[in-house]
């Protein structure tokens, strides 16, 4: 019998692309796809979609008794940028909706979650270089926060309860199927869109700035890697550092250029720089390799080589369809 799985917040970045995978793997009538509005008409077009708003426990339960989900992707989430302007509202979506899912896997609604984390859960004082699983961290963002806290609260109740909760600190995620939605490492996604239609680009964060960054397939890749690997392999249940590449934004100009020569970069930091440079610059991922056998594909080169081959096929056929 195939998992019933939830994707929950399916019209966001990751939670869109993570939904297809999906699709195609498990069969559209095994996949729901769900969020608080009808943002996405491609996933609300695709497949079974509902309306849940994840701040609502009686909204979510009744999704999760209506289709007999047993998993479910938490993938709803209020991203660095958008959550220092908004931050009692970036608390609430964040904590909330796990709560809700954490509670109703422990009162055996459902037998395992997903459930996102990220690189902003480090702070000034982790070490920025080859950044450990096990560190310091004191994040200086709401989302970061969020983010330490849920790790927590993801190990109690494995620990307490024996819920089955896996999760990933994602890195900066970079795609060319949906716009950037909020984050500090977005100009590694809005760079190659300017890049195509402008020729030009006015950075938000320091030529120097290096962070650690993935592409979407290979991001896509490990989240179904760690829910589809045995019970035991998954040794770490807070969440596991995750890593591909890491670049600044003047190496990423620079493989641009080699593809657009006249493309030209400038720089004008804002306060989204501040919340970059409390993150490290690259992340030690050893212990996903090692429990899962993690391993990612996309190099810069071919980041960038795909980035702008889909993006320009994008834009000829939206260009083909308003003639």
């Amino acid at each position: 019998m195939k998992s019933k799985i939830l994707i929950i917040g399916a019209c966001g970045q990751i939670g869109s692309e993570l939904t297809f995978k999906l699709r195609e793997l498990y069969g559209n009538e095994n996949v729901i796809a769900s969020d608080i509005s009808y943002s996405n008409l491609d996933i609300v077009n695709s497949g079974i979609f509902e309306i849940v708003d994840a701040e609502n426990y009686v909204s979510v339960k009744v999704c999760i008794e209506k289709y007999k989900i047993d998993t479910v992707y938490l993938m709803a989430a209020i991203l660095s940028a958008t959550g220092e302007k908004f931050p009692k509202k970036a608390w609430d979506l964040n904590m909330e909706s796990l709560f809700h899912i954490l509670n109703l896997a422990r009162a055996n609604f459902i037998k395992k979650v997903f459930w996102p984390s990220s690189i902003a859960v480090f702070g000034p004082t982790t070490p920025k270089d080859y950044t450990p699983q096990y560190t310091v961290m004191e994040p200086t963002t709401v989302y970061g926060i969020t983010k330490q806290v849920g790790e927590r609260w993801c190990e109690y109740y494995f620990k307490k309860y024996g819920v089955d909760v896996r999760s990933l600190r994602y890195p900066g995620i970079i795609s060319w199927k949906t716009l950037p939605g909020g984050g500090t490492t977005d100009y590694a996604v809005e760079i190659f869109h300017k890049a195509l239609n402008e020729g030009a680009y006015d950075c938000f964060l320091k030529e120097d700035t290096k962070l650690p960054m993935m592409f979407m397939d290979d991001a896509i890749k490990a989240t179904i890697d760690i829910m589809s690997a045995p019970k035991e392999a998954i040794k770490i249940r807070s969440s596991y550092n995750l890593a591909a590449i890491s670049f600044t934004p003047k190496e990423i100009a620079d493989s641009i250029k080699s593809q657009i020569p006249e493309f030209k970069i400038s720089y004008t930091p804002d306060f989204r720089q501040e919340i970059a440079n409390s993150w490290p610059s690259s992340i030690n991922d050893s212990y996903a390799r090692q429990d899962w056998k993690w391993k990612h594909q996309f190099n810069l080169t071919d980041i960038t080589k795909e980035m702008l081959s889909q993006l320009n096929k994008k834009y000829n056929a939206a260009l083909k369809k308003s003639n």
